[in-house]
């Protein structure tokens, strides 16, 4: 039985779950049902602990507050959650004490796995790979960076599921497994604040694939910067499978203007329309649909059940979601965004964008190509938000180029959807596209995204 691999693992360990949140409290509870009487201890930075969820575990130790991360190498096994940074503790811990869901899941269960990782677009590809495989094959479930913590759903599992894992850099960083099925969409810089370089940030992403076998397969984008040489200099050994939205490619995917086509040793196998579809806009999600479509093509599913669920795939809340039109003002929301490129593939798909809402909490990351995007494409009024929005107008001031017509510093979303109200123009758009984290005011992008669909609906 595969799930007693990961309660293996943990006999005889003494385990600290560092990290509170949504997965450490489904590791605590997987532990707890295979050990009840073996001691744990939980770890969080957080004072407001759940302690009287847990008050009647008599094996049990808490630790909460700013000195939660002190003496962790006491413990045989840090089972740290994704979001956990230790760049400020000031002793060494050694690697393999580090232990994660996504890596015991993926010990256990990776070749039961479709893995999809990359700074922008996994939740859209792999929403869309399990949307077409549950309509066809039936029998898959999601998990991972999406919301739905590995070890929530071990019990569904059988010998024949499929588990499509959205996996996110923090996950991947120490894990020495990796899925059957491998997906890596973009590499930009993202999370400079965790991983302190972008070459380490790109090496936790490589990890999707690093342990794969000759017989796995390793679906990648040819166009990014740096995935192509990443492969090259790891001299990796798989089944590579290519997408690309700017070359014909022998092998792999390739995307015209109307259609996705895929080809082997340049013999054309299949062939998905695209020109026409509405739910999943944008041309930069033709590389989440070419890669979506390639997995569900090693899975062996059929052209017409694909073509047909990629009609009836919905869009994710928060990514280029449209809230509604209020006194002739369409509003859309893409929270989801935390990287400049993301914002400037919003841009380019949402039509007649009058209102920018571009900002938020600051990991580093560079800000110069929106800049330029912005100052070679202007929109009429922008609102900078937090750390990141007076930094940009900062950059933007330095750089010599025109400030918007309209412009506003300002961290209340409810002054920012007034001055969105009072500025755009009647028949055009208003965008909340931050390009950066939501750290600074909300627990996360999806906390924003709603709190300022609640907002703009209230002004209706």
């Amino acid at each position: 039985m595969k799930e007693q691999k990961i309660v293996e693992f943990f006999k005889g360990q003494k385990i600290v779950i560092v990290g509170f949140g949504r997965e450490g409290v489904s590791s605590y509870k997987f532990i707890r049902k295979h050990y009840p009487k073996m001691h744990l201890t939980i770890a969080d930075r957080s004072p407001l602990i759940h302690v009287d969820d847990f008050k009647e575990d008599k094996h049990l130790t808490i630790i909460a507050g700013e000195q939660y991360d002190q003496d962790l190498n006491k413990y045989d096994l840090i089972l740290k959650s994704p979001g956990v940074n230790f760049n400020n503790i000031n002793y060494f811990i050694p690697k393999e004490k580090f232990i994660s869901q996504a890596e015991l899941f993926l010990m256990a269960y990776g070749e039961n796995v479709i893995g999809v990782t990359g700074t922008k677009g996994k939740s859209t590809t792999a929403s869309l790979i399990y949307h077409i495989l549950s309509n066809t094959v039936g029998d898959t479930v999601l998990a991972g960076n999406i919301g739905i913590p590995f070890f929530d759903i071990i019990e569904r599992i059988t010998d024949d599921t499929t588990i499509v894992a959205e996996l996110s850099a923090h996950q991947l960083e120490y894990t020495d497994f990796s899925p059957h099925i491998a997906i890596l969409l973009n590499l930009y810089q993202e999370h400079l604040d965790h991983f302190n370089t972008f070459n380490n940030y790109q090496l936790a992403k490589l990890n999707i694939t690093e342990n794969q076998k000759e017989d796995d397969i390793f679906i990648y984008n040819f166009d990014d910067r740096y995935i192509p040489g990443l492969i090259e200099s790891h001299k990796l050994e798989r089944r590579f499978i290519p997408f690309s939205s700017q070359s014909t490619l022998k092998n792999g995917a390739f995307c015209t203007k109307t259609d996705i086509i895929l080809v082997k040793n340049s013999e054309q196998y299949c062939q998905i329309p695209i020109a026409n579809r509405q739910n999943i806009p944008g041309i930069h999600n033709n590389n989440n649909i070419m890669a979506a479509v390639l997995a569900c093509k090693a899975k062996n599913i059929d052209d017409a059940s694909i073509i047909k669920n990629i009609a009836t795939f919905k869009g994710l809340e928060h990514r280029l979601e449209l809230v509604g039109t209020f006194h002739d003002i369409t509003f859309y929301n893409d929270s989801i965004s935390t990287i400049p490129e993301a914002t400037i593939a919003a841009l380019k798909t949402i039509k007649r964008v009058d209102t920018l809402i571009v900002g938020g909490f600051d990991r580093g990351i560079e800000y110069k190509s929106l800049i330029e995007y912005l100052s070679e494409n202007p929109v009429r009024n922008i609102a900078f938000v937090g750390k990141v929005g007076e930094r940009i107008l900062q950059e933007w001031q330095e750089a010599g180029c025109p400030l918007p017509e309209n412009h506003t510093v300002e961290n209340d979303y409810a002054k920012i959807v007034d001055f969105a109200f009072a500025h755009t123009k009647p028949g055009c758009s208003c965008l909340l596209s931050p390009a950066a984290a939501s750290y600074d005011q909300f627990k996360d992008f999806t906390v924003r995204g709603r709190t300022f669909k609640e907002l703009v609906m209230a002004k209706k």
